[in-house]
């Protein structure tokens, strides 16, 4: 092959690309497009004249025309993210929370026709129903019961959608939280009451320490009371034991009152019979150094009589 010939194989490849080209654009003017999971419904003058629904390339011939248009509708599972929902909680606390919303679009003629923005529609409906449901909880509660209140949301809001051809499948409560003035506060409200169960418990805790203490102490004064009285009951039961030996009676009466004596300090006088002098009028003779004290005083180891 020579050089014209090449030069008119690469001028023939080129017409032929161009061409397919044209007639791509071509049949992409005169037809619809359908992708997975969607549907493209043409309507004349607002009215509905088909549905396209099986995926890939559909001809229409009249879709330029001005009053024909193509509306294509995604039915896959998509989500919508509501952020910094504030809602007054039963106590009247601002309570700042996020809506994750998964939705799915079951009839897309519904979709269409039977609500002017179906997504709009259904983001304000979530929201209305949450301020509903959340309103009669406290925050606490709302923290605690998350997942019970998005179960609450879908099934509030479920049948007002399917009337617009749109289901909701799933409504999660994420990101609950307070305003910053109201953290506040609240933090502060739990410290101080957190300080005042510590003082009742610290409190309690002294009470029932001191009632212990004065228990067992009563408990001891008892035992000891008890264990005292045993010593003279059992003296008492050793002289009866005693008194059936009189000899040996005195002589132990005669012992115990000799160990009540002081040598070094007393003075006893014994032995008088009473008839000359008594022993008191002994203890009262006069010395040359002074009176001398008697069993009942005290003295030197050098008084006289």
């Amino acid at each position: 092959m020579n050089a014209q010939d090449w030069l008119m194989l690469f001028g023939g490849a080129a017409a032929g690309a161009a061409g397919l080209s044209v007639l791509g654009r071509l049949a992409r003017a005169l037809g619809v497009d359908v992708e997975d999971e969607h549907v493209a419904l043409v309507t004349s003058f607002g009215k509905l004249v088909a549905k396209l629904e099986k995926p890939g390339l559909h001809i229409l011939p009249g879709q330029w025309l001005p009053w024909v248009k193509v509306h294509h509708i995604s039915r896959a599972l998509d989500f919508r993210i509501i952020h910094d929902l504030h809602v007054n909680d039963a106590r009247g606390t601002t309570v700042v929370a996020d809506l994750w919303v998964e939705v799915r679009v079951v009839d897309a003629e519904k979709a269409l026709f039977a609500v002017e923005d179906w997504d709009q529609a259904t983001q304000n409906l979530v929201v209305h129903a949450a301020m509903s449901i959340l309103g009669t909880r406290d925050f606490q509660q709302i923290l605690d019961d998350r997942s019970e209140l998005g179960v609450l949301l879908e099934r509030d809001v479920s049948a007002e959608t399917l009337r617009w051809g749109v289901k909701v499948e799933r409504v999660f409560i994420r990101h609950v939280a307070l305003l910053p003035e109201v953290s506040r506060q609240v933090f502060g409200t739990v410290a101080t009451r957190l300080e005042r169960a510590r003082a009742v418990v610290v409190e309690k805790g002294r009470l029932d320490a001191a009632a212990l203490e004065a228990e067992t102490a009563k408990r001891v004064a008892t035992l000891v009371a008890e264990a005292k009285s045993q010593y003279p009951l059992a003296v008492g039961r050793a002289l009866e034991r005693l008194r059936a030996n009189p000899a040996v009676f005195a002589a132990y009466n005669e012992l115990y009152e000799l160990a009540q004596v002081r040598g070094a300090h007393t003075i006893a006088f014994r032995g008088f019979d009473g008839t000359d002098i008594r022993a008191i009028e002994a203890a009262m003779v006069p010395t040359s150094t002074g009176p001398v004290i008697g069993a009942s005083g005290m003295g030197g180891s050098n008084d006289r009589l």
